[in-house]
């Protein structure tokens, strides 16, 4: 790839962010969904969801888990022999969701509406990502491993919007730990 084809592609990007950051379509169940995370009764849990004890956010320590084990189950699809263990690692990066989509909906929560409306995509994403895991594992499971490898790389396409949108919220739009109250 050229490097006019790659700013091209970055620009690209950029302002369809730039979009999702000032569209308000989605402000008001933003709203709603914030409010009713933020009354949720967790007491010194949320701090922990929100890794003050750590000086930094607890999500991106947690989505690597899933992330890995499904990067290792894809690479593992290329390899004879491997289906067994291609399918427990989509399995275990299956478990490995609630507890980092936990963290990061914590972090959400408080976010003000620009990072909020990206935040909201990097969740529908990871929404998506988890459903053709899900679909990936259950085809592995009944024995339809090519439709499982192929569900696998469209949730691999799924978690890498994801993981632009959430580098998106966390570098350029410079999301970091919360201080503490």
């Amino acid at each position: 790839m050229n490097s006019t084809t790659l700013d091209t592609a970055s620009a690209c990007w950029l302002k369809t962010l730039d979009r999702i950051e000032r569209t308000t379509v989605a402000d008001p169940a933003i709203r709603l969904l914030q409010r009713g995370i933020r009354s949720l009764p967790l007491g010194g849990m949320r701090d922990l969801l929100r890794g003050r004890p750590l000086g930094h956010p607890v999500h991106p320590v947690l989505v690597q888990v899933p992330i890995g084990c499904w990067l290792s189950a894809s690479v593992l699809d290329f390899v004879p022999g491997t289906h067994h263990a291609a399918s427990t690692l989509t399995a275990v990066g299956l478990a490995g969701v609630a507890p980092a989509a936990v963290a990061g909906w914590a972090d959400w929560a408080d976010l003000p509406p620009e990072q909020a409306r990206v935040g909201l995509a990097h969740a529908a994403s990871n929404v998506a990502a988890v459903a053709c895991y899900t679909a990936s594992l259950t085809a592995r499971l009944r024995g339809h491993s090519a439709k499982g490898r192929l569900w696998a790389l469209g949730g691999m396409a799924a978690v890498a919007v994801s993981g632009a949108l959430g580098g998106h919220v966390a570098y350029r739009q410079a999301v970091g730990a919360h201080a503490a109250t």
